[in-house]
């Protein structure tokens, strides 16, 4: 009988967990599949854990036959009822070849978890800065890199049925698959434009637009500043650090307000004599991002566009000499 009493209290609160989570919602709105907590069981244990951050841990795993990544956040860490249920409607609609997709969800347990395509190379940060899987990379595969992830981000800002902000754009969340191609990932603290006010501010500090931090107002202009810094990172393979008072950016910043060359802080393993122009255009759109003016800064979708043509009228001679 006691046993009998404990699985009838487990599944009532299974039950209570799914509608809490706003399973009825996502029901209604038929957009993903809603897994059942059994179906992920196997995959939570250490031995499959990939990751671990202030969202909690991420787990590799196989269901439906297919490699997923699974997101358990942190108790607590994730929206009301209704919230949650809209950002996963909204994060199911984003589909794109640079934004990693989201397959479904669990709402069977106290904090829903989500289930994502996964993405084999790791993220941008570990094959920029691994020590263990630090891989070279040519300047035609980093000017690829950041211009799919311009896409990805101008498709997030300006092409989806609602505009969808990132908040943390960072190396860490820029996946990379085998050919390379960059896949934006952790949309979990992405908001809709009329929810851009929020009381706690939230991201990397590394990257954050020091307007958002001081307004605490989330625009697509803050993910901008963010994918500056990413840039920055990508031609200079270090490490921006918000402990230094971000000293990569700020290293960027006096070179182009005093008009000197940057040629010193660009990697050297792509700067080479021929390409030094593309890298400085490189760096120049990077430090409009980082522009304190917001509305001098350009869209992502301006962004996009400039490092599409710089990826078409420049590559054929890089490749060669990168």
């Amino acid at each position: 009988m006691a046993f009998v009493i404990v699985i009838r209290k487990e599944k009532r609160k299974t039950r209570e967990f799914y509608k809490k989570n706003g399973g009825l919602t996502l029901e209604k709105a038929n957009v993903i599949k809603l897994f059942k907590k059994e179906e992920l069981k196997p995959i939570l244990k250490s031995s499959n854990l990939i990751g671990k951050g202030g969202f909690g841990e991420v787990y590799k795993g196989v269901v439906d036959s297919k490699l997923v990544a699974v997101k358990k956040p942190i108790s607590g860490n994730v929206l009301e009822t209704k919230q949650f249920a809209n950002e996963v409607i909204i994060q199911s609609q984003v589909i794109h070849k640079n934004i990693v997709k989201l397959i479904g969800c669990c709402l069977e347990v106290d904090t829903p978890m989500l289930v994502y395509e996964f993405i084999s190379k790791g993220s941008l940060h570990d094959i920029l800065h691994g020590v263990d899987n630090k891989e070279p990379l040519k300047l035609d595969v980093r000017l690829s890199i950041v211009t799919d992830a311009a896409h990805g981000l101008a498709y997030m800002h300006s092409q989806t049925h609602s505009k969808i902000l990132h908040g943390d754009v960072k190396p860490a969340n820029i996946l990379l698959d085998d050919n390379f191609v960059p896949k934006i990932s952790d949309l979990g603290i992405s908001r809709l434009i009329d929810k851009e006010h929020t009381a706690n501010v939230i991201g990397d500090m590394t990257y954050m637009d020091p307007v958002y931090l001081q307004t605490g107002l989330l625009t697509e202009k803050s993910d901008v500043y963010s994918f500056g810094v990413v840039i920055l990172e990508v031609i200079s393979r270090k490490k921006a650090s918000h402990s230094d008072n971000n000293s990569l950016v700020t290293s960027f910043l006096e070179c182009h307000k005093e008009e000197k060359e940057a040629t010193g802080l660009f990697d050297k393993e792509i700067a080479a004599t021929g390409v030094l122009e593309l890298l400085d255009t490189l760096a120049e759109i990077a430090v409009a991002c980082l522009n304190l003016d917001v509305d001098q800064r350009p869209s992502m979708t301006d962004i996009a566009a400039r490092l599409r043509t710089l990826n078409t009228s420049c590559m054929p001679s890089v490749g060669s000499r990168s």
